[in-house]
């Protein structure tokens, strides 16, 4: 910001001013003399006025400002933290002056600073698109103004940079340099911009060098002293070690604050190897620190350098526990303990495999780390996504364990399973006690469940925790349940899903306050060993489901990787882990693929080329080869899916019309046509249901049990078939009495469902409740034309802070967000009845639809009574959106969202906010 000096105006000017107030002259004639007037008051008098109030604001935020030393510090410290719905006082005060230039000043020389005034006080309020359009104007306006102009766009970059578009704000940065001229402007923002644009982008080489270039042309002592730490930590990243220990003792022998001196001379200590020619110990030289009075508020730094040094030594227990001590002396610093926080989750996330412990300690560091810090996206992403990858690997363990067990002899096994049970008891008894002595839940227990291989103490069954947790998880999903064939029916008695209900009260050996009796534990003892030995893979056939089962689990965890956290080393690692273990899985090409393409991203040419070859020489004839070869196929394929989607949309249609023989006849011809297309099993499914107006339920039954056969892997229509097929054995005579296997009466109704007059209650329907899913006008509101939005100014309105929030903890939905596109949904609501009737055919959930605005309609799918069922939903449908949502896949999101918030979605602004707020908090 450029710095103006009290001016010294003589008592003749004064007294000038006074003569000219008293004859009431007027300065707004556009005059010589008038224009010079107004450029003396509005420079001397509001320009300087506002550029102090912003100089003070400035100062205000550095001096609040939390550097975090363990990073890059940012090169500038007056940015606000948040985005804000007005200025502070202060700031419209510098608002105000500018306006009077702007409307009052108008002939002076200064309109241009107002505008950049206006700009800044924004960009300090938080008000960041604002501030680049401001910023714009300047530029646009006034491009004879060389030193103005130059200025706005360093101002207009760092806005770009803080809303995260490095792209516009190198473009903008790349005219500023050539406008560069030391003898007339002073260039160090413009190096310092530079510099935060590298740091951003990584690009640390180029970043050094800008580090040098505004230091040496800034004034600003200060300045000078922060870029020379960033330059230090520059240097220090690319290997520079004696530039970068010079630069780090400038600031230590320096006055610079006591913080970021203590900061450099811990720094120092970190990369020193010798001192004296006599080789010091880091940890000795530490520890040395920690006995200073003076260091007592930066214990906190001390220990979490020492937590870095066993860390690199792998020496994990005393890693961690220094890390806790940085924890427990953390005073004023929450970043500081954040990323001890962070650190402990992290070994235990990659070196310890502790996925529950890794777990609370990354919710810990979410709730104390600052959002702006790098990398907190990541870390809420995996910590939110945690609990997929627990349950993977405790089916690998679970797995693996039985198929150990199997291939031991009956005697041996017999053995150890014994030691298992007896280990279980013990350790129930154990918890229970220590559930008495503490009054906690003694799940709260971090526990090492997830294991490499069976045997030792990673064998499954020999860990309590990790069996009493897959024990607990068993009982929530299907109760306490004799040993018997077909347990996971559905169609029980009420009666036996009573007692079901009242056996785990009375057996559950954790239940809080429960005495560990010898005839409960003896009980669930035997349910244990019976739990074991059922499912023991005994049989060619059992063994190849619990391979299945554990390949699914690792290809799961190895897309987990590359999708979700964007580890590519932990993917290659969990892909080549599978190819070694299941050379013939019926995903070779896509591994292969994502080999090549995780290669590729790594830089490895070699080994990209060695997977490259294998897909293009073994698996030709895929997408993924055809991908490789002509990088423009992805988009002829969303054009394919296009055109399914629409042939889809077709066919529905005339099955609503029913006209059924129009149905079977359009599906026949698509199928010959395109015999191995996405939406085959789809449009199977419909055909059948059309056939099934016109036919006897042996037919029906026919088609659906070929629906099966032909495509067993689908997850959307096979699930549905099955229900359709158990309620055919299962209600033999009421399907008996039929003409047509189904009724005409409504061609959107669930299935099976009887005319009022002869209903009756069966264990697919509550009484009353006729449909899983509601349907709802897809209408379009039309579009109001404005007369007046012709040269109307854009207007932003930002949510009131607080318009949304969590209190609704017990009704929550699941939003489809479809925008721009005006295709009729109801082939894909469809498609979403099909997959709720499916899987939630004993719930209340339905799906709905509404419109927000002109351009967005949202399908909402509940209520689902807590954040947790809702995110199973989501867990389960998004996999089949593509398959479900008849658009194209870039015309739609989705988010999840209570019901007082869903209320508050009244136009396309609201829901614009509504998205940002549930993409930080959710």
């Amino acid at each position: 910001m450029r710095q103006i000096s009290t001016p010294s105006l003589s008592k003749n000017l004064y007294f000038f001013f006074y003569i000219l107030l008293l004859a009431g002259c007027s300065l707004e004639k556009p005059t010589g003399f008038n224009r010079s007037m107004q450029n003396l008051t509005a420079h001397y008098n509001i320009i300087f006025n506002a550029n102090n109030i912003l100089q003070q604001k400035q100062d205000d935020y550095a001096l609040a400002f939390i550097d975090s030393y363990n990073e890059l510090l940012n090169v500038y410290q007056d940015t606000a933290a948040t985005h804000t719905t007005s200025l502070d006082k202060d700031l419209q005060l510098a608002v105000d002056k500018a306006n009077k230039i702007i409307y009052g000043k108008d002939q002076s020389h200064y309109v241009g600073d107002a505008y950049l005034i206006m700009g800044k006080a924004n960009y300090l309020g938080g008000n960041y698109f604002d501030a680049a359009e401001y910023f714009s104007y300047v530029i646009r306006s006034y491009p004879k103004q060389v030193s103005l102009m130059q200025e706005a766009q360093v101002w207009k970059a760092r806005t770009l940079l803080y809303l995260d578009q490095p792209t516009p704000a190198k473009l903008v940065l790349d005219t500023a340099f050539e406008n560069i001229n030391p003898k007339k402007n002073n260039p160090a923002d413009v190096y310092a911009t530079k510099l935060q644009y590298d740091i951003n982008v990584k690009d640390y080489a180029d970043a050094e060098i800008m580090a040098k270039q505004a230091i040496q042309y800034s004034s600003i002592k200060k300045q000078r002293l922060r870029w020379t730490f960033i330059l230090a930590q520059l240097q220090e990243i690319n290997q520079k070690n004696d530039e970068a220990l010079a630069n780090y003792g400038k600031i230590a022998n320096s006055n610079a604050n006591f913080e970021m001196a203590f900061n450099a001379d811990l720094n120092r200590i970190r990369i020193e190897d010798t001192r004296n020619g006599v080789k010091l110990s880091r940890t000795d030289r530490l520890k040395s620190l920690l006995k200073n009075p003076n260091n007592k508020e930066f214990k906190d730094q001390i220990y979490y350098q020492l937590g870095q040094i066993y860390l690199g030594d792998k020496d994990y227990d005393n890693a961690i526990k220094y890390y806790k001590l940085s924890i427990r002396s953390s005073v004023k610093n929450q970043n500081q303990k954040g990323l001890s926080y962070l650190r402990i989750a992290d070994i235990d996330f990659n070196n310890k495999v502790d996925y529950i412990n890794a777990k609370k300690y990354y919710d810990s560091t979410l709730t104390t780390l600052s959002p702006s810090y790098p990398g907190y996206r990541l870390i809420q992403k995996k910590t939110s996504n945690l609990q997929l990858l627990t349950d993977r690997l405790r089916i690998i363990a679970h797995e693996d364990t039985l198929q150990m067990l199997a291939n031991l002899d009956e005697k041996t096994r017999s053995l150890k399973i014994d030691t298992m049970v007896k280990d279980m008891i013990m350790e129930q008894q154990a918890a229970l006690n220590s559930l008495k002595a503490a009054s906690t839940n003694a799940s709260n227990t971090a526990a090492n469940t997830v294991f490499n291989t069976p045997g030792g103490s990673n064998f499954y069954f020999y860990n309590s925790n990790a069996v009493s947790q897959g024990y607990n998880d068993f009982k929530k999903q299907w109760g306490s349940r004799k040993l018997e064939d077909n347990w996971r029916r559905s169609n029980r008695s009420n009666s036996d899903q009573a007692n079901s209900l009242n056996s785990v009260r009375n057996l559950d050996p954790d239940a809080v306050g429960q005495p560990a009796s010898v005839a409960k534990t003896a009980v669930a003892a035997k349910d244990y060993r019976q739990q074991i030995i059922a499912d023991l893979p005994l049989t060619p056939d059992l063994l190849a489901q619990s391979n299945m089962r554990i390949y699914n689990a690792y290809f799961d965890i190895a897309n987990f990787y590359r999708d979700i956290l964007e580890d590519k080393k932990e993917a290659i690692a969990t892909y080549l882990l599978i190819e070694k273990r299941f050379p013939n899985n019926p995903n070779q090409a896509a591994i292969y693929y994502s080999l090549f393409r995780l290669y590729s991203q790594l830089n490895d040419d070699a080994q990209a080329k060695i997977y490259k070859d294998k897909v293009l020489k073994d698996y030709a004839d895929t997408p993924f080869a055809k991908v490789i070869l002509d990088p423009d196929y992805g988009k002829k394929m969303d054009d394919q899916y296009a055109e399914f989607n629409s042939l889809y949309s077709q066919v529905y249609d005339l099955y609503i019309q029913r006209k059924y023989n129009a149905v079977i006849a359009r599906v026949d011809t698509v199928q010959k046509q395109y015999p191995h297309n996405r939406l085959s099993a789809q449009l199977a499914y419909l055909r059948a249901l059309a056939a099934g107006h016109q036919e006897s339920i042996t037919q029906f039954k026919t088609d659906l049990t070929q629906i099966m056969t032909t495509y067993p892997g689908d997850m959307l229509i096979v699930p549905l078939v099955k229900q359709h097929l158990q309620y055919i054995n299962t209600n033999p005579a009421e399907i008996a009495s039929r003409q047509y296997a189904l009724y005409t009466r409504d061609s959107t109704e669930v299935m099976f469902t009887p005319p009022v007059a002869n209903q009756k209650q069966t264990e697919y329907r509550k009484p009353g409740h006729y449909s899983l899913f509601s349907q709802v006008a897809d209408v379009r509101k039309p579009e109001k034309k404005d007369s007046l939005a012709v040269n109307k100014p854009v207007v932003r309105h930002t949510a009131p802070a607080g318009m949304f929030s969590m209190r609704d903890s017990t009704n929550y939905y699941f939003v489809i967000n479809i925008s721009n596109d005006n295709t009729n949904l109801a082939s894909s609501r469809f498609g979403i009845g099909q997959f709720n009737r499916a899987n939630y055919t004993k719930t209340d959930i339905s799906h709905q639809l509404m419109q927000v605005g002109n351009n967005n309609r949202l399908i909402f799918v509940g209520k689902f009574n807590g954040l947790a069922n809702v995110k199973a939903y989501a867990r389960g449908i998004v996999p089949l959106l593509p398959d479900i949502m008849k658009i194209s896949k870039d015309k739609y999101s989705f988010f999840i969202i209570t019901k007082e918030n869903l209320d508050k979605l009244a136009d396309q602004k609201t829901l614009e906010n509504y998205i940002d707020y549930y993409q930080n908090n959710y």
